[in-house]
């Protein structure tokens, strides 16, 4: 058994006012299925959760116009509030601890920034948040008007990458004495591309890449030494491309790559190849709509379905293992790190 959190969107969707019931949940996974799930604390629009390297704090973006971050402790299979902060900028959309566990660094999507929280030994809030701005844009209209920072990754070579999806870019940020600062760009995509997560495969030489606007995913050879990517491999993220599709995250099991698309509703899976190439392998349809998030988990692939209400499970071979009601799913993450 594996137990869960999950953080959702209020129930109207994403870009409604927040606060209306929307929080944290906690269910457990028993044999592919979802068992026991529960909300455990309200807390306004979670959209992206993040688990302290100890277990015991959880972290929530909190993603509303003015940005915030909260952390709860973990208590048994319970939140307790512990604080809430300023995130740094508009609509925090992803979370992720720093390598020492020592920072938590949040994706500031309409603003574009990346912001980095320092925290304690213990996981709490520790000082002034620090902001990392850009800027920028893209050729579509609405989407790329201007930065959105979308996703961070830690990269082979000590950097930290932002994905951002309205300037075609991965953003690079190196350390220094003063922590990290800004140092140019690891990737540029073609205008419109839309990149909004990425993913590496185990031995750090390969990056892939969702594009969300333009349906597809980037294949990168990564140099470490530089902290460079270099585009090796375009593929469509779905076999029969829907109107309005919209890839949304990629996770890399094995030597499986998945990757989730929005509108046409499928996990999509690709075989990768030892030179990191990528060949297509099905369209696994899901019970619900828009899958936001999903994460593999003791086998069982588990996708957050915003739109239809629920949490559906795959198998292995793409096969269902069944669907069960939640409002407005966002994000899954494992409860114990």
């Amino acid at each position: 058994m594996s137990s869960l959190w999950i953080g959702t969107y209020p129930v109207a969707g994403a870009g409604t006012p927040v606060g209306q019931g929307e929080g944290i949940w906690r269910a457990d996974l028993v044999d592919g299925v979802l068992q026991d799930a529960r909300q455990v604390v309200q807390t306004p629009s979670p959209s992206f959760l993040a688990l302290h390297p100890s277990g015991t704090v959880l972290y929530a973006a909190n993603e509303q116009t003015v940005g915030t971050i909260s952390a709860f402790d973990v208590v048994g299979d319970g939140l307790v509030h512990r604080a809430t902060v300023p995130s740094g900028g508009d609509d925090p959309c992803h979370l992720l601890l720093d390598t020492d566990g020592r920072a938590l660094l949040v994706a500031n999507y309409s603003s574009g920034s990346l912001a980095v929280l320092p925290l304690d030994e213990a996981g709490g809030f520790a000082g002034e948040v620090r902001v990392l701005g850009h800027a920028g844009a893209g050729p579509h209209p609405q989407r790329q008007e201007g930065p959105h920072a979308h996703f961070v990754a830690h990269a082979p070579g000590s950097w930290v990458l932002v994905v951002d999806l309205g300037t075609d870019e991965i953003r690079r940020y190196g350390r220094g004495p003063q922590g990290l600062h800004a140092d140019g760009i690891a990737a540029t995509f073609p205008p419109g591309t839309g990149p909004r997560h990425l993913t590496f495969d185990e031995d750090g030489h390969v990056a892939y890449v969702v594009g969300e606007l333009d349906v597809t995913v980037r294949v990168l050879a990564w140099d470490a030494a530089s902290g460079t990517g270099t585009l090796v491999q375009t593929v469509p993220a779905v076999e029969r491309t829907t109107d309005g599709a919209l890839p949304s995250h990629v996770v890399l099991d094995g030597r499986r790559l998945l990757v989730g698309t929005r509108t046409a509703d499928v996990v999509a899976e690709f075989a990768t190849g030892d030179d990191g190439l990528l060949e297509h392998v099905a369209d696994h349809a899901l019970p619900g709509r828009w899958p936001r998030h999903f994460e593999v988990v003791d086998g069982w692939t588990v996708v957050a379905d915003q739109v239809s209400g629920d949490v559906a499970v795959l198998a292995a071979d793409g096969s269902v293992r069944g669907s069960w009601p939640l409002p407005s799913p966002a994000c899954v993450v494992p409860a114990h790190p």
